[in-house]
This record gives structure tokens, C-alpha cells and sequence, in this order.
């Protein structure tokens, strides 16, 4: 039923209106003032208001005028309801693509790293002295990243990096890799190509970025005479240091076909020289406190 307010100061009018309206069929309420109109209206809405031109205190025109701001900003409250419902939904809907993307960046993250170790897996099944390097050495870098208070996501990029260092030796011949003695120049020249062959190898996995940076400079060298750019000090990527160190320590503490392999006390000994030299002296305090705490662990589980 349609629902009118009559407004009118004098009763006789608005009793006499409400009447008329009611027997047409119209809901009828009535208010003696524009204030108690208003009050009225906070409550309860109407299809029509009839009012008074003049009346004490507010009159017809103004509340008539009034009626119209408060419908006009009920409306852009409606409006604006709306569009904070839209901009919800539209964020929502960004958050929820976002980790689709990350959750699909992960995967084939993953599965670059999967491809690669397939790699490294072919190639240390036909070298018997390196089986089992890229996982140590991974495992080294990772808790010297750890040691060196680096974030967990430096630790994980290193832990690739140093399952994938020596992928290139792939492509490096097995009589040089496996020589018992030491190498001739051109040899080594031959050997340094690994770093290369490795890059162009794992080049395709645009996911792994960082830890092929890695992997491209861990034969670099504190004092700038390294490979494959003669980077020195801090210009060498911090990650790169820190897998310099673990590569070397692995190897020395690993039986190769022209040595037998150094105890770890040894090994860190024999690298203590390098020290500033070869590798940044931060990363080899580091190396220095993980391998004693290793060996302390080892003692203490034995006693």
C-alpha cells in the first residue's frame, strides 16, 4: 500500500486530509510540524509527503528541501556500500590470483632444479670421486648462509646453487677430471670451461636466477686473480663467496683420484693460509665455527 506523511500545523487540515487520503485507498500519517516530520522520516519511509507552505518554525519548502539532501545522501551511501563492496571483491580476487602465480612460480621452480639434478645425477654416476659433492657441498653452503645470519631464502638459493655448481663438468673430459696427477695448463684451461658449460646448460631456467648467479662466480677469488671475471672482494656476490668455501672444503675432505681426502681439522687448516687470499675472511671464521660445531656434535653423540 502506498504510504503518504501529511505535514500541516493546524489539526483541522491534517485530520480532514488523512481522512480524504484513507478513503482513497493511501496509508496515511500525519505530523503537526517540520520537526516532528523529520522525526517521523528517520523511522519510516514514504512514497509521497504532503506539507504545509507555511508553518511555525520549519517550513514546507525547507523540509521538503531537506527530504530531498537526505534522499540524495542516502544514495551516494548506497553508491559508495557498493563500490567498497566492489573493491573487496576486486581484492580478494588479486590476492587469490597472486598466490595461483606464486603457487605456479613454485612448481616450476621446482621443477627447474628437478631437471638439473637430473643432470648432476648423470654426471656423478660416471665420475666415482664426485658422487655425493653437489649435495654436501649444498648442505655446507646452506649452514654457512645460517651461520652468516642470512635469510632463509639466501640459505635455500644457496642449497640450489651448491646442488648445482658442477653441472658443467658434464661436458669436461673424464681422462682430465679423473687425472691422477696434476693438470698442464691447457688442461686447466679446459677444466675452468665447466663454469661456462654449466651456465649454458641451466640458462633456460629463468626461475633460479640468483643461484646461477652464484653458481657463475664461486670459482672467484678474494684477491681478483679467480674465473671467470677476475671479480675481487665484496664485487664477488656474497652467495658466490660463501659457495667458494664449501666447494673447497668438500674436495679437501673428499678422496679424489690423486689424493686421499683430509680429515676436517686438516682441511680447514690447509685453508686458513687462503684466508683473505682465496676466500672472504667472514665466510671462512663462519666455515671455521660450523665444521668445529659439526665435529663437536659428532663427539657428543658418540661418548
Amino acid at each position: 500500500m502506498t504510504r503518504i506523511l501529511v505535514v500541516d500545523d493546524e489539526e483541522t487540515i491534517r485530520l480532514a486530509l488523512r481522512k480524504f487520503l484513507r478513503s482513497r485507498g493511501y496509508e496515511v500519517e500525519i505530523a503537526g510540524s517540520g520537526d516532528h516530520a523529520l522525526q517521523i522520516l528517520e523511522k519510516e519511509s514514504f512514497a509521497l509527503m504532503l506539507c504545509d507552505v507555511r508553518m511555525p518554525g520549519m517550513t514546507g519548502v525547507e523540509l521538503a528541501d531537506l527530504q530531498q539532501a537526505v534522499d540524495r545522501a542516502l544514495h551516494k551511501r548506497s553508491e559508495l556500500m557498493e563500490q567498497r563492496r566492489l573493491d573487496k571483491l576486486i581484492r580478494e580476487e588479486v590476492a587469490l590470483r597472486t598466490a595461483e602465480l606464486e603457487q605456479e612460480k613454485e612448481s616450476l621452480r621446482l621443477m627447474s632444479i628437478s631437471i638439473a639434478e637430473t643432470l648432476i645425477n648423470a654426471m656423478e654416476a660416471k665420475d666415482l670421486y664426485l658422487r655425493g659433492h653437489s649435495q654436501r657441498v649444498a648442505e655446507l653452503a646452506g649452514q654457512l648462509a645460517q651461520e652468516l645470519g642470512l635469510e632463509e631464502s639466501v640459505c635455500e638459493d644457496l642449497r640450489v646453487a651448491g646442488r648445482l655448481h658442477d653441472v658443467g663438468k658434464i661436458g669436461i673430459r673424464e681422462e682430465i677430471l679423473n687425472k691422477p696427477g696434476h693438470l698442464t695448463p691447457e688442461e686447466f684451461e679446459h677444466v675452468k670451461q665447466h663454469v661456462r658449460i654449466g651456465l649454458d646448460i641451466l640458462a633456460p631456467l629463468l626461475h633460479i636466477k640468483q643461484p646461477l648467479k652464484y653458481v657463475e662466480h664461486h670459482h672467484e677469488r678474494w684477491d681478483g686473480v679467480g674465473y671467470p671475471l677476475g671479480l675481487s672482494g665484496e664485487a664477488i656476490p656474497l652467495g658466490a663467496r660463501i659457495l667458494c668455501a664449501a666447494d673447497s672444503f668438500d674436495a679437501l675432505t673428499s678422496k679424489r683420484a690423486y689424493r686421499e681426502p683430509l680429515a676436517p681439522l686438516a682441511a680447514l687448516e690447509h685453508l686458513r693460509v687462503d684466508a683473505g687470499k682465496q676466500f672472504d675472511p667472514s665466510v671462512y671464521t663462519a666455515l671455521v665455527a660450523v665444521v668445529t660445531r659439526r665435529l663437536e656434535s659428532k663427539s657428543g653423540a658418540s661418548s
